[in-house]
């Protein structure tokens, strides 16, 4: 497994709690990127990738036919590859999320982030708790095979409010939810309110369990694509009858 960011280093967006650089790119994109991925894959004969990226709120679809020019080529050239995608909200396109999911990942990934009380504090302002939700939502709507959210935590948020986030992604059909700890990447970056003790993570990781996701990964050092692979493999592929994938 590997994860690749797409669409460059500077993304539209200046969240609070990202190290990524924040500009304006002026609508430029790699048209090599999809070919450098194929390579890149072939080189490190991997099974499972991870493709993440910038938002790219100066093109008009966010993105979304580059993401499907990556996974075509991605796809036409391992057909037994298996990709996750993690998209921006896509600034509540739907016409450009239904082109990425009409390109066939197996997992489509969007994170929350935080619990709602916080959206406005940790992420852009043109990011939004509902506007999340809405991508998630249609997504599944849309066809994507299994879906997926993260949450950071140690910003503020209580366990309540934790609590009613896997309830709201569960109310959208999320199959699959990640919990890590927030660390501040910079001084000009959100303080760390609270480093979360790992029985905490384990009674996410539980209630997760209960809740009916069909696979979760919770403690400290989890981020959106710790162990996709592996998780995968074991959590979907061994138990898929579905046909999905």
């Amino acid at each position: 497994t590997a994860t690749f960011m797409v669409m460059g280093d500077t993304c539209t967006r200046a969240c609070r709690f990202c190290m990524v650089k924040s500009g304006n790119p002026r609508g430029v994109l790699d048209a090599d990127e999809p070919r450098n991925l194929v390579e890149a894959v072939g080189i490190m004969k991997l099974d499972y990738v991870v493709l993440t990226c910038v938002t790219r709120d100066d093109l008009a679809d966010g993105g979304a036919q580059h993401w499907a020019d990556c996974l075509g080529a991605l796809k036409k050239a391992y057909p037994g590859l298996i990709i996750e995608l993690l998209i921006s909200d896509l600034n509540g396109n739907l016409d450009a999320l239904k082109k990425i999911v009409d390109s066939g990942p197996n997992v489509l990934g969007h994170n929350l982030e935080t619990v709602e009380r916080l959206q406005g504090a940790v992420r852009d302002p043109r990011a939004g708790y509902g506007k999340s939700l809405d991508i998630l939502r249609c997504a599944k709507r849309f066809g994507a095979p299994y879906t997926k959210t993260s949450l950071m935590l140690g910003l503020g948020e209580t366990e309540k409010e934790v609590v009613q986030a896997m309830k709201d992604a569960r109310a959208v059909d999320v199959d699959i939810i990640t919990f890590g700890q927030y660390l501040r990447p910079s001084p000009f970056h959100l303080p760390v309110k609270e480093y979360v003790k790992p029985a905490r993570f384990d009674g996410y990781k539980n209630l997760a369990k209960e809740m009916g996701f069909l696979y979760y990964a919770s403690g400290p050092f989890v981020r959106s694509s710790y162990r996709a692979g592996e998780q995968f493999m074991k959590n979907v592929i061994s138990k898929d009858v579905s046909g999905k994938i």
